[in-house]
This record gives C-alpha cells, structure tokens and sequence, in this order.
C-alpha cells in the first residue's frame, strides 16, 4: 500500500495539514482499499510506503509518523513499514513494534542530513544512468550517499526505490 495525501493533481507531492485523527483516517481508508483490491485478485498486502508528501513529511515529524504507523499497526501489524533510511519513521515504527526497513533512493540527491532533495531543487532528480549506478552500487556496498554538498553521509538500504514516473524509469 502507497498511502498519500488527497492530492492527485499533483501526484500527492503537495504537503497538507491534517489533524491526526484526519491522517489516521486518511491512511486506514487507503489501506483499507487496497487490502480489498489485493484480496479480489486473490493477492495479500506486504508492506506499506507513505507516498510523496506525506512519506517526506512523516521523515521528519514524529507525530506524522506516528498517525501513520498507528494506523498500519491497528490495520495488520504484520506489515512492513517501509521508510526513508534513518528517519524517524524508522525509529517510530520500531518503537511500537512493527518491522521497519530503510529505504533508499536510485535517482533522487539527497540533503547532508539524510532527507531527500526537494522536487523545487535543480539537483533534485539524477537523470544519468552513470550516476543511479554509482549512487546505489555506494548505498548497497559501502552504507553511504553522497549528499549533494559533497559529504558522505550513513545510509542503510534496506530496500531501493526507483520512480516509476520518471523519465527515465524503465532504463533505470
């Protein structure tokens, strides 16, 4: 399940203010419908990512991960919470007893402290097949990235995320 904000002009990439009890909601009526869908072509939900806006908000905001990760854990708390590597989303989860894995990305930059590179940034989005590689090949062998202020930064891949929207998606 890929729970996002109401946002589909915009692919839920716009960040919203919900109360929790609206976010909590919001999430179990999305898990709730694909849960159904899963069980009509006789397929089982693993593992829940919070999409765009609300996966990078919840990054930093333990309250937003909180919601989330409440809902998931009232819904199954045999899925997989899946969050971007050491953010609190990780931490949150854990703490209330669900299995999370850290999630790295192939074809976003990343900030020196370990959030992703706003959309709004030229240097968001890599584009070239070289640079996805190198990128990843140092996340899965060495556990670090290279924020776009040229540190190394810790990261734990735990699992890789390719943009299915990108322009470049397929090649990637």
């Amino acid at each position: 399940a890929h729970p996002s904000f109401p946002d589909r002009e915009n692919f839920g990439r716009t960040p919203m203010t919900l109360s929790e009890a609206e976010l909590y909601d919001l999430v179990s009526e999305q898990l709730n419908i694909i849960h159904k869908i899963a069980l009509e072509f006789g397929a089982r939900m693993h593992h829940v990512k919070p999409h765009g806006a609300l996966y990078n908000m919840a990054a930093a905001d333990p309250m937003l991960a909180k919601t989330i990760a409440d809902a998931v854990k009232d819904f199954d708390p045999s899925l997989v919470f899946v969050g971007l590597s050491g953010s609190v989303m990780i931490d949150v989860a854990k703490s209330l007893g669900l299995q999370a894995t850290n999630e790295v990305f192939a074809d976003r930059t990343y900030q020196s402290d370990g959030s992703l590179t706003p959309r709004s940034h030229p240097q968001a989005l890599l584009n070239d097949r070289e640079a996805v590689i190198r990128q990843v090949s140092m996340m899965v062998n060495e556990n670090k990235v290279q924020a776009i202020t040229g540190e190394e930064i810790f990261i734990q891949a735990d699992t890789i995320c390719i943009h299915g929207d990108g322009a470049h998606a397929v090649e990637f």
